[in-house]
């Protein structure tokens, strides 16, 4: 049952979205993305909002409504994903939980109404208009274009992987009970209404999902309809619901997140090895064995005391560090996000133009989807690895297992995904930054002793799509 109370979120003005127009097919409405940069597809996903007022007034802090009252804008929200779609889809071979959910709120609990194995499309009607139930499908972006074209821009914006999932609900029904979650969530309504209830968090900034009882959270502090073309931002943490309102028609949304275990607190479990390891190779203290027995006994505090004077250490020894080491982060990310989109380009990701040769000048192609680590030597089984410098990159990436899982022929022996890219030795280290922060150089002004490392770099890049002769 409803509870009173609630204010609306805060809204951007309800106006038209004069953003750039970008070409689309030609059964597809214009696109009111701005698809010039990543900068310019945030700017349009949040419009009116200013990048500035949002980062510092909503980002992690409160929910943010913008209705808009422009039927161009509803109309190309109602293109990324719509009920129609699943028919034609299913005819791929959907897998229940695989690849959708079907669920019910009951009682204040999720109620999960899968069958098994394949999804038959007349069924899962039947289950959607008989038994009520949503359907949640997982990460269309594989399968929807402009889907894809826009969560690849916003990783891009935000260095950080982003996935969806398209919850279509029939009216007179709730799919989730109030819950909050480990993500940051922007809700784009694409079609019917959505009737929306926030409560204040329990957990601010989550790190996990988890089911609140309604009778736990008290009033809401929010409460309004989503329309096809509004967008609902909220952090993670923020308690919420969502019902489809009784003598209307179903509703659908697709709900697009971002920075799941991307926190400062995971980016230090992250680097503190790698700062760990480097510094015990200088420091002795950090070499010498810990007490006899200490890891059977149930008091440690002196050992505590101990472990603080070695962090305040690492701390002054961070002060001094010019090169961090992140690379499972860095990793992650570059391994599991979704390639670039080049539309229906003929061979995309065939090395293109001009062989670089040493008189030539280069430039980076695709620098937001490419990373460089410094690692231990992988094709080195040798007791004492070195270190190389390793160019990780998603061009390569297969968009149709983006936010899926391990799964067949992207993974090794042990289950992990492999990663797409090349390995230098450690004295190329300086020649790669050069490439990457410059946005052309010369071959012959890289930072390498000989003219045949130059060019064996560049061509590596090259034949790997990574940089162009311009």
């Amino acid at each position: 049952m409803s509870k009173k109370g609630g204010k609306q979120a805060e809204t951007g003005r309800k106006v038209h979205v004069p953003c750039k127009r970008a070409k689309v097919e030609a059964s597809c409405p214009p696109s009111p993305m701005n698809y010039d940069s990543p900068d310019s597809v945030f700017e349009s996903l949040i419009f009116p909002i200013e990048q500035e007022t949002f980062f510092k007034e909503y980002w992690e802090q409160k929910p943010l409504l913008i209705q808009r009252d422009d039927p161009s804008v509803a109309a190309y929200y109602q293109s990324l994903f719509q009920l129609m779609d699943l028919k034609e889809l299913s005819s791929q071979g959907f897998y229940y939980g695989r690849d959708l959910n079907i669920c019910r709120c009951v009682n204040g609990k999720k109620k999960v109404l899968n069958k098994d194995g394949k999804v038959n499309y007349m069924q899962l009607k039947r289950d959607f208009d008989q038994k009520k139930a949503t359907i949640q499908f997982h990460q269309p972006q594989r399968f929807k274009d402009e889907l894809w074209r826009i969560q690849e821009k916003l990783e891009c914006y935000f260095g950080s992987l982003v996935g969806s999932n398209v919850y279509i609900t029939p009216p007179g029904s709730q799919g989730l009970p109030p819950h909050y979650d480990d993500v940051e969530v922007f809700i784009l309504q694409l079609e019917g209404e959505k009737h929306w209830r926030l409560y204040k968090p329990t957990v601010h900034l989550a790190r996990e999902y988890n089911v609140e009882s309604e009778d736990q959270i008290g009033n809401p502090t929010h409460e309004f309809i989503l329309k096809p073309g509004d967008l609902l931002y909220f952090p993670r943490g923020t308690i919420h619901q969502a019902d489809t309102p009784l003598g209307g028609s179903y509703s659908t949304h697709v709900t697009i997140s971002t920075y799941q275990n991307n926190s400062w607190g995971d980016f230090l479990l992250d680097a503190i090895p790698g700062l760990v390891f480097d510094t015990a190779k200088e420091d002795v203290a950090l070499r010498t064995s810990i007490p006899r027995q200490l890891l059977m006994q149930v008091d440690i505090a002196d050992s505590t005391r101990r472990l603080s004077s070695f962090l305040r250490s690492l701390a002054d020894q961070l002060e001094n560090t010019k090169e961090l080491r992140s690379s499972d982060m860095k990793k992650d990310f570059i391994m599991n996000r979704l390639p670039p989109f080049l539309g229906n380009s003929p061979d995309p990701l065939a090395p293109g133009g001009k062989l670089p040769k040493l008189d030539s000048k280069i430039r980076l192609r695709f620098k937001d989807h490419a990373i460089i680590t410094v690692e231990p030597d992988q094709e080195n089984s040798d007791e004492r690895r070195k270190e190389m410098a390793y160019v990780y990159h998603s061009l390569k990436n297969r968009r149709e297992r983006h936010m899926m899982g391990n799964e067949d022929d992207d993974t090794n022996e042990e289950g992990i995904s492999e990663a797409h890219g090349l390995r230098f030795p450690l004295s190329h280290m300086d020649a790669l930054k050069q490439i990457w922060r410059s946005a052309t150089i010369a071959v012959k002004e890289l930072s390498l002793k000989s003219d045949a490392e130059k060019q064996n770099l560049v061509l590596s890049l090259w034949t790997e799509c990574l940089i162009e002769v311009i």
